[in-house]
């Protein structure tokens, strides 16, 4: 079972890899891509007074001019200011970024399933939960992150796309803990032999994976956001690949304001835990220390999408400094400082 687990967690990362390429795919033929758009000559826009973006300019003739002189006919003709015409404006690609989309969507069905069977196959060779190390912690958490993106894919079919990113997490994270992580199955340190262990660290794995799926929106907001403000470098240039900036937002605070409750109960339940184990309900020890930090900037990310005065961008900007701190605790703390927590089994 060990070696199956391992086997499928291989499966688990090239499915999600599929599922990457073909949203990439899906990019690259949809009529969101930039990339879609290089293989046409787009329309030209003039930049509407007081209406915040741009809109097409409209002739009495039905034709549009742009600032640059090229003028497109209601045909898709375009036609340069020295009155040389170009191609029709013809998008041939929506049909098959669709099925890119659809099969993107497959792929990462096929590796939650693959993940699933790996955390499953892990906890029937330990003969325990399979969440007693760092290494099956990321899959726990990661495996949350996916079937949260699936919820909200349902009921948001619109956002299809961002589930290129959430397969880019999903690689980075798993092959991490393949390669870095990963320990060999083994019993339970004796302070985890305890029922708060179920409690915890489930609790802290269901937020940790929701906090990891609600960084994927804030993230493509800020993008997005900076992208319809003007701002065009890099990575501000990929805003015209995502979705609108307020679905995204709301996206992100409705993500946030379901994994901070459950956050805070492992919190909690954690303290409770020590006194038993430790006999104090907190002593400042690094994971400890880390988590309440984490507590802090979150719920200051919530106070401040509350507080009208504050912008969204800002707001926005608390929550992905949220997610930097819970990478700090998961990799910085387990890998690099010593502490009653440090059960990550690779030093």
């Amino acid at each position: 079972m060990a070696e199956l687990s391992d086997q499928l967690l291989v499966v688990a990362i090239f499915a999600y890899l599929i599922a990457m390429i073909c949203h990439a795919a899906e990019y690259a033929f949809g009529n969101r891509a930039a990339v879609g758009r290089g293989s046409i000559r787009p329309a030209r826009e003039l930049v509407a007074a007081g209406a915040g973006g741009s809109v097409p300019a409209p002739e009495p003739d039905g034709m549009t001019t742009g600032p640059d002189g090229m003028t497109t006919g209601p045909d898709g003709m375009t036609t340069g200011p020295d009155g040389t015409a170009t191609e029709p404006v013809v998008d041939r690609g929506p049909g098959r970024a669709a099925l890119m989309g659809r099969l993107a969507v497959s792929a990462t069905a096929l590796a939650a399933v693959a993940h699933l069977a790996t955390i499953v196959t892990r906890g029937i060779a330990a003969d325990r939960l399979p969440w007693g190390n760092m290494y099956e912690y990321v899959l726990v958490a990661t495996f949350v992150a996916v079937v949260g993106w699936f919820v909200v894919l349902r009921g948001a079919p619109g956002v299809r796309h961002l589930g290129l990113f959430v397969a880019v997490a999903e690689v980075l994270l798993l092959a991490m803990a393949g390669l870095v992580v990963y320990v060999p199955i083994g019993p339970l340190v004796p302070a985890l032999n305890s029922y708060w262990f179920v409690i915890h660290i489930t609790a802290v794995s269901l937020a940790s994976g929701l906090f990891l799926l609600g960084a994927v929106p804030a993230v493509m907001f800020l993008i997005r956001d900076g992208y319809e403000q003007g701002k065009r470098r890099f990575p501000y240039s990929l805003g015209r690949r995502v979705p609108a900036a307020a679905p995204l937002e709301r996206m992100t605070f409705r993500l946030h304001t379901f994994a901070f409750p459950i956050w805070t109960f492992g919190v909690m339940a954690g303290a409770v835990w020590a006194e038993a184990a430790w006999g104090r309900y907190w002593g400042w020890d690094p994971k400890e220390t880390w988590a309440f930090i984490s507590w802090v900037v979150y719920a200051g990310y919530l106070h401040a999408r509350a507080t009208p005065s504050v912008k969204r961008s800002l707001a926005t900007w608390i929550a992905v400094l949220g997610f930097v701190t819970m990478l700090i605790n998961l990799f910085g703390v387990n890998l690099f400082i010593s502490g009653l927590h440090s059960y990550a089994g690779v030093k």
